[in-house]
């Protein structure tokens, strides 16, 4: 088994069982792409079993922090069941949700998602690819399916040296899918939809976003990037008079306006714009509309820290336009998936954009990720994904 040593200081993250190993940490000691590696201290305690990665800046992640534990497919067997086996106990109200949520399972670089009797699954790290089969093999003995569909084509391949590839590794079937969450359908696209196929963290978020519309009985929603529709579809179930969706995919908006239909609902409740959303917002404000209730879900404004400085101006505009368009008594439910963004800034960035738009407002609640999307006490980055309920005073 080959070694890494750590340079003087550099274990600490590791004592507190954090799963990365950075490249300036590394004293000495190399492996092959994916290689399970011994990590040691300077001193030569011993620290986590790892699978070293020799071109992303994460140079290591690790499997395991038990010197006694070996690293092979019964290892992955077990870690895999009891993923899955964790999912069982929270209340997923869908037949569609996250199996395997990478470092959070102890499974760095691996994500799974499970459609109905269909799995898709991205391998995004260097030790992930190395234990492809195994892992697929375990996924597929631990839900008892036989169908399962490869979809690492993210861009954090790329950081790892390793080529996007998708495509069918086990069996065969439809790539387009109907899945049921809450009281409603959503249609989708496993090989061409974002992420494994849609965004399942958000599942909780739409039934919330449904359940003010109701209470407080919104009459005209405003959707910005609605991407396929899942705001638009649980505002209409929750009984909005008229919901306008914006997203600059032409695709996507028209996946968005089958989904309303898919659901029983009148086309004409629903308007789509194919446009920028931040000119939209201005457009909008130029023409005096305002909105009960207003979302805001961008895509990854800063996917690492080092982002986070033009990303929190970005969404501070965005924020700032909504809130000069959200009616007095209106809710802005708002988020960043961005993990260059912290809930502490993430809030900093709404306060200062109410301040700018000379609004003020309550901050009703802080959402995150489906509880099938979790956080861990030792990895905090996985909590990527932050949002507030604010409703205006």
């Amino acid at each position: 088994m080959k070694t890494i040593r750590l340079r003087p200081g550099k274990e600490r993250s590791l004592l507190r069982r954090h799963p990365w190993i950075f490249e300036s940490a590394i004293a000495r000691g190399a492996a092959d792409a994916g290689e399970t590696v011994r990590v040691e201290s300077h001193e030569g305690q011993f620290l986590a079993w790892a699978a070293f990665s020799p071109v992303s800046k994460i140079r290591a992640r690790a499997w395991s922090f038990d010197e006694a534990q070996r690293i092979d497919a019964a290892f992955f067997h077990l870690t895999c069941a009891r993923a899955v086996s964790a999912r069982a106990r929270f209340d997923i109200q869908s037949d569609a949700l996250r199996l395997v949520h990478g470092e959070s399972d102890g499974l760095p670089g691996l994500i799974v998602d499970r459609y109905g009797d269909t799995l898709v699954a991205q391998f995004l790290s260097a030790g992930a690819e190395r234990w492809k089969e195994v892992l697929v093999d375990a996924l597929l003995a631990a839900t008892g399916l036989s169908r399962l569909y490869e979809r690492s084509d993210a861009s954090g391949r790329e950081r790892e040296g390793l080529p996007l590839v998708s495509g069918w590794l086990r069996g065969a079937g439809p790539i387009e899918l109907v899945l049921r969450e809450h009281g409603w359908q959503l249609a989708l696209n496993i090989a061409t939809g974002h992420k494994t196929g849609f965004y399942l963290d958000q599942r909780d978020s739409r039934k919330k976003f449904a359940d003010y519309t109701h209470r407080l009985k919104f009459e005209r929603v405003l959707n910005c990037y609605c991407y396929t529709g899942g705001f638009t579809v649980a505002a209409l179930t929750g009984g909005a008079a008229h919901v306008t969706s914006i997203d600059s995919s032409g695709p996507a908006l028209q996946q968005a306006g089958a989904n309303v239909a898919l659901n029983g609902f009148d086309a004409g409740r629903a308007t789509f714009m194919d446009a920028d959303v931040n000119a939209s917002l201005r457009q909008l404000g130029a023409e005096g509309r305002t909105f009960d209730a207003i979302v805001l879900d961008p895509p990854k404004f800063a996917p690492t820290v080092a982002h986070a400085e033009r990303a929190a101006r970005a969404y501070k505009d965005i924020n700032r336009l909504a809130c000069k368009i959200l009616s007095p008594g209106g809710v802005l439910f708002t988020y960043s998936c961005s993990g260059g963004i912290s809930a502490d800034l993430f809030h900093k960035i709404v306060a200062s954009a109410a301040i700018d738009a000379q609004v003020d407002g309550y901050i009703v609640e802080r959402l995150g990720g489906a509880p099938d999307h979790p956080m861990t006490i030792n990895f905090p980055e996985g909590e990527y994904l932050k949002g507030l309920v604010v409703m205006r005073k």
